[in-house]
């Protein structure tokens, strides 16, 4: 039996599709309210489905795009324009082609803007602070075949950093080796968590991190809880080892 934190989708499209309706359904109502909606988005092939599903059914939305703040949990501390960040990749999928503020995207600094990756997780814990947001609403997180989340790996120093919002990452086993992740405390701050998780590769990895018993040593996704809610969407090939 699926577990039941688990939306077991027959498809990476299917998936992409029903993350795509179910967030811009969540900003419209943000937004209903008056509120200026934070998101966090992810990388990887699925966010890149996710990214362009959203682009596709953005027209037919009444999201206002001009009033949604978009940050990153996690980015690759290499030059801005290298294929490996996570914020080129949503800006090739997704935020070129809908109506963002620029003002309004919080992108991790990259090496050319830098000196080292602690320096950068400076500079982006200070936007935070400044953008006084207090709590992200939606965060969207991948899961690695290793059960790392963001840029925190098993047996990672960074697991175990409090009281700050963003880590340097210098030896991380996943190349690029240099990376600025958000910090257990930071990625906690939300309303919501959206695991977004495809592929057989990564049915371990789920089983694990929504297992009864583990450890976050082991399975860094483990120690992810939003405040409200905390969803896996999740392929049929990804949840195979939860059914």
């Amino acid at each position: 039996m699926t577990d039941p934190r688990a939306l077991v989708h027959d498809s990476p499209g299917q998936l992409a599709r029903d993350v795509a309706s179910r967030l811009l359904t969540v900003l419209t109502a943000m937004q209903a309210e008056g509120r200026t909606p934070h998101i966090a988005l992810t990388g990887g092939s699925i966010a890149d489905k996710i990214h362009a599903e959203v682009a596709r059914q953005t027209p037919g939305s009444p999201v206002r795009w001009d009033h949604v703040e978009v940050w990153w949990g996690d980015e690759r501390f290499v030059p801005r324009d290298d294929p490996q960040r996570n914020a080129l990749q949503a800006h090739r999928t997704l935020l070129d082609h809908i109506p963002v503020n620029p003002s309004r995207v919080h992108e991790i600094p990259s090496s050319d803007e830098a000196d080292s990756p602690d320096a950068a997780a400076v500079m982006y814990s200070d936007m935070l602070r400044n953008s006084g947001a207090g709590d992200f609403d939606v965060v969207m997180l991948g899961l690695g075949r290793n059960g790392h989340v963001a840029s925190l790996m098993p047996h990672s120093p960074a697991l175990h950093v409090t009281d700050e919002i963003a880590v340097g990452v210098t030896n991380s086993p996943k190349p690029p080796p240099n990376r600025v992740s958000l910090t257990f405390d930071a990625l906690n701050h939300t309303r919501e968590t959206w695991f977004v998780v495809a592929g057989e590769d990564k049915a371990e990895a789920v089983a694990r991190a929504l297992a009864e018993e583990g450890s976050i040593e082991e399975t860094p996704a483990r120690g992810i809880h939003a405040k409200l809610h905390t969803h896996w969407f999740v392929d049929v090939e990804a949840a195979q080892q939860i059914c």
